[in-house]
C-alpha cells in the first residue's frame, strides 16, 4: 500500500463531552491488514476515552499510520506527522487505574517522557507482548476485543530505524488506519 498523504501538523478541536458510562462504546479501526476492534473503558477513564471517541468521530485517525512497531511490545499510531512528534494542540491528563497492567491487548495512550502521568493527545499503542513491563504512567483507553490477528500481523511487519535516527521501528511499508468508527450500545 502506497502511504497516505502527509497530515503533518494537523490539529483537532478540544473534545467537550463525556461518553455515558452507561452505555458500552467500540471504536472499529479499519487497517490495511484487517479490522481491529477496541472496546473503551469508559467507566474506568472517562476523559481518556472520551477524547479518544471524539478524534474517532472527527475523522482524525482516518490515514494515519502506526509509525511504531516494535515486536513482542507494542504498536503505536496516531500521529498526524507519521513520526512519533504530532498530535492536537491540546492534552488530557487522566491518571491510568491504579491496578492498570498493561498485558497483550490493552490500549493506551502515548505520552512524552517529561509528561505527567495520565498525560494524552491522540497517540496510542496497543500491547502486543505478553510480559510487558511498563510503568503505570500511560493514560488507559480499553482493549482488543476483536482483530488478534491484525495487530499480530502489524507488530511482525520488517521494520528499520526512520531518517533521523533512533530505534529500528518505523515499519518499511506503510501500516495505515484507513478508517476509525464509534459505535455506541
Amino acid at each position: 500500500m502506497a502511504a497516505p498523504a502527509s497530515r503533518a501538523g494537523e490539529q483537532a478541536s478540544k473534545p467537550t463531552a463525556q461518553l455515558d458510562p452507561t452505555r458500552s462504546y467500540t471504536v472499529r479501526l479499519a487497517t490495511n491488514c484487517g479490522a481491529i476492534v477496541i472496546q473503551l473503558a469508559v467507566k474506568e477513564a472517562p476523559k481518556t476515552t472520551s477524547a479518544f471517541a471524539h478524534l474517532v468521530k472527527l475523522g482524525y485517525y482516518d490515514g494515519l499510520t502506526f509509525h511504531r512497531v516494535v515486536r513482542g511490545f507494542v504498536i503505536q499510531g496516531g500521529d498526524p506527522n507519521g513520526n512519533g512528534t504530532g498530535g492536537p494542540s491540546w492534552t488530557v491528563v487522566e491518571p491510568p487505574p491504579p491496578n492498570l497492567r498493561y498485558r497483550k491487548g490493552v490500549v493506551a495512550m502515548a505520552k512524552g517522557g517529561t509528561e505527567p502521568a495520565g498525560t494524552s493527545s491522540s497517540q496510542f499503542f496497543i500491547v502486543t507482548g505478553s510480559t510487558v513491563n511498563l510503568p503505570p504512567v500511560y493514560a488507559l483507553v480499553g482493549h482488543v476485543v476483536s482483530g488478534e490477528r491484525a495487530v499480530e500481523a502489524i507488530s511482525h511487519v520488517p521494520t528499520e530505524a526512520a531518517p533521523e535516527g533512533g530505534e529500528a521501528s518505523k515499519p518499511r511499508a506503510p501500516m495505515v488506519i484507513e478508517r476509525a468508527t464509534l459505535s455506541v450500545r
